[in-house]
């Protein structure tokens, strides 16, 4: 009985572990933007991934929610977000990000917080503004160059007319 015991109390102590690393990684996404928990909605259905004889049974699939124009986040991520990811929001501003890859559901809600991490991420860097440049003297000689080579070797290709 003592060795039930011990195992038991050490699977609550991973599903402790496990639970606070999940909740840490959903309240704070990046070092400096808080998104609260109440902002990200989950809902489960079945998979159509892997998941062996439970594949019917269980509702293993996760569908992560997230209101863009509603949300606590700074105007400028919240703008490039809309941008970054047009394919993954709806009409209505909801951010969609649908995990089915693994066969439990506490994997795919983890990967669906990633993904929106990732997302959220990319959103946060400043794109570098695009410095305009002019071709050099020389490289306009070249180009120059290249081109009445290019058209004398196809005049030489032309049929000769007889006269």
């Amino acid at each position: 009985m003592a060795a039930l015991g011990a195992a038991n109390s050490r699977q609550a102590t991973r599903s402790r572990v496990r639970r606070i690393m999940y909740n840490d990684s959903m309240s704070r996404i990046l070092r400096n933007i808080l998104v609260p928990e109440n902002e990200l909605s989950f809902s489960f259905m079945r998979s159509p991934g892997p998941g062996g004889q439970n594949v019917n049974k269980v509702a293993s699939a996760v569908m992560l929610r997230f209101d863009v124009h509603h949300s606590s986040l700074p105007e400028n991520i919240r703008a490039r977000l809309l941008i970054i990811g047009k394919n993954k929001i709806n009409s209505h501003g909801i951010l969609i990000i649908k995990a089915t890859n693994h066969r439990t559901q506490e994997s795919n809600k983890r990967e669906a917080i990633m993904r929106f991490n990732d997302l959220l991420t990319k959103a946060s860097v400043i794109p570098k503004k695009r410095k305009k440049t002019r071709p050099t003297k020389a490289a306009k000689e070249r180009r120059l160059t290249q081109k009445k080579l290019l058209g004398t070797k196809k005049s030489l290709r032309s049929h000769m007319s007889k006269s």
